[in-house]
């Protein structure tokens, strides 16, 4: 790890955290799956909860789960002076949202989300060569 908390590649701490809870409630079904039902049962009942109906609440929280990662990823932008990340972050993002609410595909989804969880891995620094000396 080097001094500004990069791992792989470009990739950072907080760049993998700030994808976390958009990834999270976005892989969170919608209650039409009949047999994730008593999956959710049991757990929430586990925890000493009823039943409790969280679709009204889904599309707000994955919206804000992920305005919270293309905050993160226009912050990755910005230090690095690229605005690609944060593009494909959009697109990603796009796609996490249309594919969970509106086309009820799980591999639009899903590409969503391993594009969004993908891009900090990237490396988005720009290549410069170095000037050579005529003298």
């Amino acid at each position: 790890m080097s001094a500004d908390g990069a791992i792989l590649g470009g990739m950072t701490v907080k760049a993998i955290m700030a994808a976390l809870p958009a990834t999270g409630t976005a892989l969170l079904p919608k209650l039409t799956c009949p047999v994730c039902w008593p999956a959710y049962t049991a757990l929430l009942g586990s925890l000493g909860l009823g039943f409790i109906d969280y679709t009204p609440y889904l599309l707000p929280l994955t919206a804000a789960f992920l305005t919270i990662s293309l905050g993160s990823l226009a912050l990755l932008a910005r230090r690095r002076r690229r605005i690609l990340p944060l593009i494909l972050g959009l697109l990603a993002s796009a796609a996490v949202l249309l594919g969970k609410f509106e086309l009820d595909s799980d591999v639009v989804m899903c590409a969503g989300i391993a594009v969004l969880v993908g891009t900090p891995l990237l490396p988005w620094r720009r290549r410069t060569t170095a000037p050579c000396c005529e003298a």
